[in-house]
């Protein structure tokens, strides 16, 4: 079954969802309710964590955590909580910030709801009135109030972490622009939950970053970072035995070799005793390396042959062989001590030693970034790493010149506020998901033009910002996620919008920045979900008619598709007819549009668009060999799988509608996109793994759509550089690859696959990710 939104459970029995017997009369769709059994088990996991744990801060959250799952429970066992519902909590509207679990189940609780928190307690003694958020409400109602928000709008320090904490300040910019029905309107949406929610925004010591501000992590969370470093026990050690124990044993194998024949005189016996005595001075103060303990070890055998001598004891003849096996080891190991080959190993074991550690220089870099702004990120990264200055060596004790390593200089990098292409550029966004987590400071940015006032175009940034942090909830059903066009705050201010042509075309062009980044940065990677939520945003804002769609969880697929996926597959089968990609995948576009010619008709006829396209999902079950809706996965997904490839997930709208180009071609995407494909069948060692054949189909596609935008000598060109690239992979690559190369050059050839996705003399296998009786590459012999 599968939620319409980007939520998706874990693919565990205990996060499966049961069905009623009784079919929905709408669309063929089935109505749903979620099992408690997910729940239960997170929270006897969490439970366990909470008592076993060895970390005391981990138990807590493991205990805040069974808190909030015994919420879960209690709220579905008296039914105040609709698990799957956009409004899973019976007490509160869609718009009010539910706090959510893992798997997107609502506790029950609101995220701006539970005690006053110490900035409203404050706001409260300042405006002489009882610490409640009702009288706080009715305090920023009043002149006294309205002047104090205004004052906050105005100087722009202050912060907006929930959707909600906008509100009043939102209110008072009306009322300040003399829109008060609009005012009257919003306090009486808000007034029955001004007891329970938290409407002020929190003070804060510098105005929020500027609307176009693009950084991973703030100065300070790269300081937290840093500071949470400490000196790794490993290394430490090993200092500690080339600097301490080292040496102390070299001085103890010297000695041994002045004894000589005979008895030792006594300033033998005297430095000897010396020895014992530092060696104990040593042990107390130095307990990293506990190599010295072994008794077995060269060093505790030296000492104890020196101790039994000291106490005028003849050695025992055991003793006394292991002692010369000891001496004979250790300098035909090392050499004699003062001897040159003994003398340039010691010097190099001391040079390591004298590394400065990566403790130690993340100690100075924080120092360094305490003085940057810790609210928001920083332009310049390199001066923060650059090496050891002669001052900072005087001040601290590191070597001139030492350089800050990676590991160090990766926290600090995640700070810089840069445009989005050079942060990835610069390999601070290595994947399609971090993009996707930088994407709502753009989209933020974007947003907030549309307003002419700057103090409100600052706080819709700021409230763009925070309802992104929203989780997403698990529906079903088909229904989307909240949008913050919801927002009534939103509607409230939305006839101050700029309405002219200008704020399109700016959200065009910040779409078509966005989906070429993500395409040619990732052109292996399908979109994720937050990063389609944004792309719809700023489609939506453009007004370009863009269907993304969201990649479904095949363990929640409900049997049917929302009517945005027709419409995406009719998009890709005006790109793509005649191409090589309609001819791999065998697709009939010409049945597609007839599709979308009978939704559009029926939209006409009911006046409304239908609840679902269950034409189009007939199609993509009959494509997958299942009869549709399934109680197993792996059914489940062959029939997504196939939605994905009519409607190209995504790639057609934005190459379609937006128009997407990529800078270096498409041809480019292509050879990148074999290129990943060849490493993720490299880690098929053995039994490949099923979640690594489905992402090694899904690249597969990728390529096939980039090259199918190729022109035609592009695209030759690129099959004879498969073919040559393949031959130079390893064994396990080729083997496992050959029939994926054989299938696309026979489709490229003008041949077909067989109705079971065969070439005609066999060899040649149509590559998908999901199988149900055992996928082909998981059979195919590879050479040892």
């Amino acid at each position: 079954m599968n939620a319409h939104a980007d939520k998706q459970l874990p693919n565990r029995s205990a996060s499966k969802v049961t069905a009623d017997a009784v079919p929905e009369a709408v669309s063929g769709a089935v109505p749903v309710t979620v099992s408690p059994s997910y729940a239960a088990g997170r929270l006897a996991q969490a439970l366990r964590t909470s008592v076993l744990h060895e970390d005391a801060a981990t138990r807590e959250r493991a205990r805040s955590r069974a808190r909030k799952w015994r919420q879960v429970l209690a709220g579905i066992g008296s039914g105040s909580l609709t698990i799957g519902s956009r409004t899973p909590v019976t007490a509160l509207p869609a718009w009010v910030t539910p706090e959510v679990v893992t798997g997107g189940f609502a506790t029950g609780s609101a995220t701006a709801g539970g005690p006053l928190l110490p900035y409203e307690e404050e706001a409260a003694r300042l405006a002489g009135v009882p610490a409640t958020r009702s009288e706080l409400f009715a305090h920023f109602l009043t002149e006294d109030g309205l002047a104090r928000l205004w004052s906050l709008l105005d100087s722009g320090r202050y912060e907006v972490r929930v959707p909600e904490e906008a509100a009043l300040a939102t209110v008072a910019w009306l009322v300040r622009a003399g829109d008060f029905d609009a005012a009257a309107e919003l306090v009486t949406v808000l007034g029955p939950f001004a007891d329970r929610l938290r409407f002020l925004p929190r003070p804060a010591d510098r105005p929020s970053p500027g609307a176009g501000a693009v950084h991973r992590r703030t100065v300070g969370e790269a300081g937290v970072a840093l500071a949470r470093r400490r000196p790794h026990a490993a290394v430490e050690t090993q200092r500690e035995a080339l600097t301490v124990w080292a040496p102390f044993e070299d001085e103890l194998l010297a000695h041994r070799l002045e004894a000589g024949p005979g008895t030792p005189g006594p300033r033998w016996q005297a430095d000897g005793a010396a020895l014992l005595a530092r060696y104990g001075s040593l042990a107390a103060a130095h307990t990293r390396c506990t190599k010295h303990l072994d008794p077995k070890s060269n060093a505790a055998i030296l000492r104890r042959a020196l101790e039994e001598e000291l106490a005028g004891r003849v050695l025992a003849p055991r003793l006394a062989g292991l002692l010369r096996v000891a001496v004979t080891s250790m300098v035909a190991k090392r050499g004699a001590p003062g001897s040159p080959g003994h003398t340039r190993l010691r010097r190099t074991q001391a040079e390591q030693a004298a590394l400065p550690s990566h403790h130690a220089l993340a100690a100075l870099v924080l120092r360094r970034i305490s003085r940057l702004d810790q609210g928001s990120g920083t332009a310049d990264v390199d001066a923060p790493l650059a090496p050891v200055s002669e001052g900072e060596a005087l001040e601290t004790g590191l070597p001139v010149g030492a350089g800050v390593p990676p590991a160090i200089g990766n926290s600090v990098r995640a700070a810089l506020s840069a445009p989005l292409e050079e942060l990835v550029a610069r390999g601070v966004v290595p994947s399609a998901e971090v993009l996707a987590e930088l994407v709502p400071q753009l989209v933020a940015a974007v947003t907030a033009d549309q307003y002419a006032d700057e103090p409100l175009r600052n706080l819709m940034a700021g409230t763009y910002r925070a309802f992104r942090s929203r989780r997403s909830l698990l529906l079903l059903n088909l229904q989307h996620q909240v949008r913050i066009e919801e927002l009534p705050w939103l509607r409230a201010v939305s006839a101050h919008r700029n309405a002219d042509a200008g704020a399109h075309e700016q959200a065009a062009e910040a779409l078509r920045r966005l989906g070429e980044l993500a395409v040619s940065a990732f052109p292996a990677t399908v979109l994720p979900n937050p990063l389609v939520r944004e792309l719809s945003q700023l489609g939506r804002q453009a007004e370009l008619g863009t269907p993304f769609v969201e990649e479904l969880a095949a363990d929640i697929f409900m049997g049917t598709f929302s009517p945005k996926f027709l419409v995406a597959a009719r998009i890709a089968a005006d790109l793509l007819e005649g191409s090589l990609y309609e001819r791999y995948y065998g697709i009939d576009y010409a049945r597609l549009r007839r599709m979308t010619v009978a939704q559009a008709a029926d939209t006409a006829l009911r006046g409304r668009p239908p609840h679902s396209a269950q034409e189009f999902a007939e199609l993509c079950a009959e494509r997958a060999g299942t009869s549709g809706l399934s109680g197993r996965p792996a059914a489940n997904g062959k029939v997504i799988e196939q939605a994905q490839i009519l409607t190209t997930h995504n790639l057609a709208t934005l190459a379609h509608r937006v128009r997407i180009v990529p800078p270096t071609g498409w041809a480019a995407l292509a050879r990148d996109c074999f290129d990943t494909v060849c490493r993720l069948v490299n880690r098929m060692a053995g039994k490949p793994m099923r979640s690594t054949i489905k992402d090694t189909a899904y690249a597969w596609r990728q390529m096939l759509f980039h090259l199918s935008l190729c022109e035609e000598a592009e695209r030759e060109a690129v099959l004879a550089w498969i073919e040559a690239d393949i031959a130079r992979r390893p064994p396990l690559v080729r083997a496992r690859l050959a029939p994926a190369v054989a299938g696309l050059n026979l489709v490229a050839a003008g041949a077909s696959f067989e109705a079971d996705g065969t070439g005609a003399d066999g060899r040649a296998r149509r590559l998908l990710g999901w199988s149900t009786d055992g996928h082909w590459m998981r059979a195919v012999e590879v050479p040892q």
